[in-house]
């Protein structure tokens, strides 16, 4: 078998061994462009209840497999969420959804990566922290500017939601810890 055969059956292979975190985010991003068209109150939406474990998926792919699978997830996360979104919301929530989740999804992953090295805590939360900042600015500017939803109070609203949403995913971050490492030393199968 030539090499180039070999390096292409495996990076399918790896791209299979990603297809959890793959789905996961293409849920979450999905279910999220679904629940940001019901506003709880003039400061709050559903979807900031479910978009933060965007960065919980990114977060522990990047501890499992590197910066490079994270970037890959959220690729190919992005490419279906935003197909699928188009048919469960407005396209203007879809296309702000996909520019926002990219540039914050990018963020996300370099913060991590950076600080990857420091207390286990420290990288998903000011990774986390950071990209939702910027999702929020993006998202809610891009997708409801110019209409009559009180966008600024939602995203400020989203923001709070999503910066102790952050917080309090360490815990399942925490949990989940030993078992991507152990899969990534491959002492699981």
């Amino acid at each position: 078998m030539s090499d180039a055969t070999l390096n292409s059956q495996n990076k399918w292979q790896d791209l299979w061994r990603l297809w959890p975190a793959m789905l996961a985010m293409t849920v979450v991003v999905v279910s999220s462009n679904w629940l940001v068209q019901f506003p709880i109150n003039d400061w709050l939406t559903y979807g900031a209840f479910t978009y933060p474990v965007a960065f919980l998926v990114s977060g522990l792919t990047n501890r499992r497999a590197g910066p490079q699978a994270a970037r890959q997830v959220a690729w190919l996360g992005f490419a279906l969420a935003v197909c699928i979104s188009a048919w469960v919301a407005p396209v203007r929530i879809a296309a702000a959804s996909g520019l926002a989740f990219l540039c914050s999804q990018i963020l996300d992953i370099s913060v991590f990566h950076r600080l990857r090295q420091q207390t286990w805590w420290r990288a998903p939360l000011i990774a986390a922290a950071l990209a939702s900042i910027l999702d929020t600015a993006i998202f809610f500017s891009c997708a409801f500017a110019g209409t009559a939803m009180p966008w600024v109070t939602l995203a400020l609203g989203d923001l709070m939601v999503k910066l102790a949403m952050a917080v309090f995913l360490l815990l399942p971050f925490r949990l989940l810890l030993p078992v991507v490492l152990r899969k990534r030393a491959g002492t699981t199968p």
